[in-house]
């Protein structure tokens, strides 16, 4: 079985949203979070949240991308446990057991996206359309064949004929902060 973890690539979710998931959580869609709020009305990190954030059950807090992995029934179980726990201390679900019913449609949504081979991550677009949450996912996954040169990396070549250019970065900057002094 499949289901999906928080994974977190950079910092700007702890930027963007008003608590990040630590990596390696379980996760859910998480639009529950937003029942009874006007979706139009949100702000900043709240609205962010709405539009793009996966919950991660453990903090109840977001994250931008999940990760589908491997799971066992022992993890999936532990999963809906947690999460019932917290919708019933932290989010008012009336008992246990309309709490843990509540999870466990939220993890079979969740294992619904997990289609894909382990390792895929997914993003998501959440909208209000008149009235009702629509939620578009999408999949990135790692490209075949060799990975590609990161930005700053350098690829020695050997027999090239032609000469190398040589730019002198520093000479550059002070040429081009003395195009705009006007003295």
């Amino acid at each position: 079985m499949k289901l999906l973890r928080t994974i977190r690539l950079d910092a700007s979710d702890t930027f963007i949203f008003p608590a990040a998931a630590d990596p390696g959580e379980w996760a859910v869609p998480g639009a529950f979070m937003f029942f009874g709020a006007d979706p139009a009305a949100l702000a900043g990190k709240e609205r962010s949240a709405f539009r793009g954030g996966f919950l991660g059950i453990g903090s109840l807090a977001w994250s931008t991308l999940v990760q589908i992995v491997e799971a066992t029934p022992d993890d999936r179980a532990a999963a809906v446990e947690l999460l019932s726990q917290r919708l019933f201390d932290r989010l008012g679900a009336p008992d246990l057991v309309a709490a843990r019913k509540a999870a466990e449609e939220e993890f079979d949504f969740a294992a619904s996206l997990c289609n894909h081979p382990a390792d895929t991550l997914i993003a998501m677009h959440r909208s209000d359309e008149d009235g009702a949450i629509r939620e578009i996912f999408r999949t990135l996954r790692p490209r075949r064949g060799p990975k590609p040169l990161r930005a700053f990396a350098f690829l020695e070549t050997d027999g090239e004929d032609e000469p190398g250019e040589i730019v002198e970065l520093a000479s550059l900057a002070r040429a081009d902060s003395k195009c705009g002094d006007p003295g």
